[in-house]
């Protein structure tokens, strides 16, 4: 269910130095989800722009650009002390505005009723998982198809020239990520429900979650 998103902590571990370098020099973590949202566009100005082949280093390189900032910007907040609320917003407004503009790029290569249909199906995991936590289950991640599956996928489509199946992939990965991170939520929600529990899934009402997003370092 992981998929590459079980990486995660070696690649965080990887990145430490650079996360300690950021804190010393006090670079906000705003600035690196802004940064990471502009590395997928010119990510997706690569793709669009240059041919299949030549478009593969940059767009592999801006997207390594863009997973190191989506990686480096909440533990940078948590290593800081500079979590906030509006911090946690701005983080899943990047993601997504990030994954839309890789795929928005497809637009010149590729059917726009396919770029279109995959531009959908890659927000629905993420809407599967903040519903999850709405309900005060924890946020999933990771899948078939999470971030890091996205981001490969762009690559693929830039090395190759195979631009319409890689939508279609990403298409049908993300509604299968989206589908499988429903149905466990379903499951586990279920069963707190039927157990009579006072507490949601997780133990942590949603209105402590946020209160707790501030002081914990949840971004």
């Amino acid at each position: 269910m992981n998929g590459l998103y079980a990486l995660k902590p070696w690649y965080a571990d990887r990145l430490s130095g650079v996360r300690g370098a950021l804190a010393r020099r006090r670079i906000s973590p705003d600035a690196l989800t802004a940064a990471g949202v502009a590395a997928a566009a010119v990510a997706g100005g690569a793709l669009a722009l240059l041919p299949a082949g030549w478009a593969a280093a940059p767009v592999a390189l801006l997207l390594a650009a863009r997973l190191a900032c989506a990686n480096l910007d909440g533990a940078l907040a948590r290593d800081t002390g500079r979590s906030t609320r509006r911090g946690a917003l701005l983080n899943e407004a990047g993601d997504r505005a990030a994954d839309l503009l890789v795929i928005a790029a497809f637009w010149a290569v590729a059917p726009g009723w396919l770029v279109a249909l995959a531009a959908c199906a890659a927000t629905l995991p993420s809407w599967v998982s903040l519903a999850g936590a709405a309900a005060g289950a924890p946020r999933l991640n990771g899948g078939p198809a999470g971030k890091t599956e996205r981001c490969l996928l762009a690559v693929v489509a830039a090395a190759t020239g195979w631009y319409a199946p890689v939508l279609a992939v990403l298409a049908a990965g993300s509604a299968a990520t989206a589908l499988l991170r429903g149905a466990r939520l379903w499951r586990e929600l279920g069963a707190v429900d039927r157990a009579g529990s006072a507490a949601p899934y997780g133990a942590t009402p949603p209105s402590a979650a946020l209160s707790a997003a501030a002081t914990r370092g949840t971004r």
